[in-house]
């Protein structure tokens, strides 16, 4: 569960769209395809709804081209009356001048990226079958490049575009029409090992396979299946992309991630590793042998002598510091570079064309900055500072081409200059909508903790905020659980959007959160219900002191482990709160620990299974789990889950919304069919907002 908000992040590959002839487009319309673009929106009020976040432009899959010149991205837009997205393809010089719409279709395309500096390629199912295409930037021409049967996920040219990476899900596996064909109308799964369910889907009897062809302009050719028979998968699911395959500089190999354990080995353990597949010999390395956590991300040096890749430590920690490591590909051998000096994590690493620095993100008291390693010294330096979330780096010539969002502004494109670290914003795709509003200030504040601590606490403050005035609160109870309360923009727990209901929020890094160092991140693991609890009350109390505060309208909020901690404070927050909110959160922590996937992650931070009496730190969890103190509750409470979250499944949320209606408790539950642990749809997520602030304003407002 940690980093589901992150991230996000970070996490899903690009939409990109591609434009058709008029023609084309005139039959799109035809055949009900509608073509989703940027509205010129026109606002009856500056202040938020959940209305104007859908119409924010989502940017992200920015990249250089290889003459430096230019910059390839995509922005997505989402129609509420459709109910959908789609996402458009932009070019513009390297300053941000010039931009070109490069794509407006109703159908889909993916992982676009640079061929040369005047034709990219992506990702298209326009044949019937998803498939790799080109197209000319400046004459618009498209073509497609390949023709693998069955389609194929994802894709990465060598960089002599002599070879053809491309991945693609390989059945392995029996269904029961397999094994009934007299059956063909029997809906059913059966299974006989752990892991037949994963986040927000069941096991199709697939694997994600890496294949390597030869490439010409007559195609693919004798194309290998790097996993022949394996019921492995590369990328890892269910967030793994093409960033865990690279080519090195001179196309002879190929670093990629796999993870080699299924069903319940795979389901107890987070164990990945970097293999090299050599093209000349046809041979395999595992050059991360030994190394027992998350492996994942190898990325070749420019010079070809060196790869980076992310790792972490221990087996089954899915939260375990994210170390950069250097693998000495002449010598054979790995050094953790962020081992003794550098207590955060290293994200989304990419080289400097010298080879002398490795570029990444980094969560950094409660924003994710930019960061440089220096190989040859050892020593990691700060190139951003401010409140902000940076989360994404490339070099290009003397600047880093960033992406960067905060509680103030979704997604944009920055650059940084690398000899003065001044910072340019060169994307202004929201700047209309933002001009409209009047947004949320917020302030950062220190507060102790009953331990003698000091926690960093995002202070939330309603626009046109009047001091003289006396507002109600919402405490903010983060998921993950491990995830940073950081400057995320997030379209669903928007801190804009809650303020500009009228409520102060108060986000506390409480105890169990990253970008504060390894010990204040892991205190939380076999602690639920513990510590980190304390610090959200130390928060909370902290600022209802405050005169502008109505300490008699508290209300508490959250998803996932954020959600687990809501039932949690209802059985004891000593009448504190008048309205709970909780979203996908473990209810029954028994039923949680069989009902979950991932079962590395239950055994860790639980510490264990409940029928092991005698670990007492399972014990302990059990012991803290929010059903244990349904007899305490006396606040009314909003109920929300997810059908296909399988993460934290949604007889959770029946369970704890059950249990309030059973107790005489004021409550609500709003169930979801279609979503997953997030909701992803803009008229469920409307819906969502519209519940949300409903009530708030029915239980904390006069």
């Amino acid at each position: 569960m940690k980093n589901l908000l992150l991230l996000t992040l970070i996490a899903f590959t690009m939409l990109l769209s591609c434009d058709p002839p008029k023609e084309q487009a005139k039959e799109s319309k035809t055949a009900d395809k509608t073509i989703i673009s940027k509205k010129d929106v026109k606002l009856t009020s500056d202040i938020m709804t959940p209305e104007v976040l859908w119409h924010f432009g989502r940017v992200g899959g920015v990249s250089v081209s290889p003459d430096q010149s230019k910059l390839l991205y995509g922005i997505t837009y989402y129609d509420i009356d459709e109910n959908k997205g789609n996402t458009d393809l932009y070019m513009s010089n390297i300053d941000g001048s010039n931009v070109k719409r490069l794509c407006e279709t109703a159908g889909g395309e993916y992982e676009a990226r640079w061929f040369d500096n005047k034709k990219i390629s992506f990702m298209s199912a326009e044949s019937g079958s998803m498939q790799v295409w080109f197209m000319n930037v400046v004459s618009g021409a498209k073509t497609e490049a390949t023709n693998i049967d069955g389609g194929i996920t994802g894709y990465k040219f060598s960089p002599d575009q002599s070879k053809l990476m491309y991945t693609k899900d390989v059945k392995l596996d029996e269904s029961v029409l397999d094994m009934h064909p007299d059956l063909p109308k029997a809906n059913a799964y059966i299974e006989t090992d752990l892991m037949y369910r994963h986040w927000d889907h069941w096991h199709d009897y697939t694997y994600s396979h890496v294949f390597v062809a030869d490439f010409s302009a007559n195609g693919t050719a004798n194309a290998k299946d790097l996993m022949e028979g394996e019921r492995y998968h590369s990328p890892l699911k269910p967030w793994g992309g093409t960033e865990q395959i690279n080519w090195s500089p001179d196309s002879k190999h190929l670093a990629y991630t796999k993870k080699e354990s299924f069903g319940k080995e795979y389901a107890l353990s987070t164990n990945s590793d970097i293999f090299i597949y050599y093209t000349e010999s046809g041979t395999q390395e595992n050059i991360s042998n030994g190394m027992m956590g998350y492996d994942v991300a190898p990325t070749y040096s420019p010079d070809g002598t060196m790869i980076a890749w992310e790792s972490m430590e221990r087996d089954g920690y899915e939260a375990d510091k994210n170390r950069l490591i250097i693998y000495d590909v002449e010598a054979k051998q790995w050094k953790d570079y962020s081992a003794t000096e550098f207590d955060r994590n290293a994200h989304g690493l990419s080289w400097s064309a010298d080879s002398k620095t490795v570029w990444f993100t980094c969560d950094h008291l409660a924003r994710y900055e930019i960061f440089g390693l220096n190989v040859s010294t050892g020593k990691f330096h700060q190139m951003s500072e401010g409140d902000h979330n940076y989360r994404s780096v490339e070099e290009a010539g003397d600047i880093l081409v960033t992406t960067k969002q905060s509680m103030a502004s979704p997604t944009e494109i920055f650059t940084i200059n690398i000899a003065t670290k001044e910072e340019t914003q060169i994307s202004f795709v929201n700047k209309d909508i933002l001009d409209q509003l009047t947004l949320a200030t917020w302030e950062e504040r220190w507060v102790e903790t009953t331990d003698g601590k000091q926690m960093l606490v995002w202070v939330i403050l309603p626009p046109h905020f009047d001091a003289n005035k006396k507002y109600p609160a919402l405490l903010y109870c983060q998921g993950g659980p491990q995830s940073a309360v950081s400057q995320f923009f997030s379209y669903r727990w928007n801190f804009q959007m809650m303020a500009a209901n009228g409520y102060i929020v108060v986000a506390p890094n409480r105890r169990g959160l990253p970008s504060f160092g390894q010990e204040w991140n892991e205190q939380i693991s076999g602690d639920y219900g513990g510590q980190n609890m304390k610090d959200y009350l130390s928060a909370i109390d902290a600022v209802a002191k405050e005169p502008f505060v109505d300490e008699d309208r508290l209300g508490a909020i959250g998803a996932s482990y954020g959600g687990f901690s809501v039932f949690w404070l209802a059985g004891n927050h000593e009448k504190r709160f008048k309205a709970f909110i909780s979203h996908d959160g473990m209810f029954n922590l028994e039923a949680q620990y069989l009902e979950t996937e991932e079962m590395f992650f239950v055994n860790w931070d639980l510490g264990g299974p409940f029928w092991d009496k005698s670990n007492k730190i399972a014990q302990r969890s059990y012991a803290n789990s929010p059903h244990k103190f349904v007899d305490k509750w006396d606040t009314p409470i909003l109920v929300i889950h997810g059908e296909k979250d399988y993460r934290i499944a949604y007889t959770q949320g029946m369970s704890a919304y059950n249990a309030a209606v059973l107790r005489g408790i004021p409550a609500k539950y709003l169930h979801f069919p279609e979503e997953n642990h997030w909701v992803l749809t803009p008229q469920n997520s409307i819906l969502w907002q519209r519940t949300f602030k409903g009530w708030l304003d029915q239980w904390l407002k006069e």
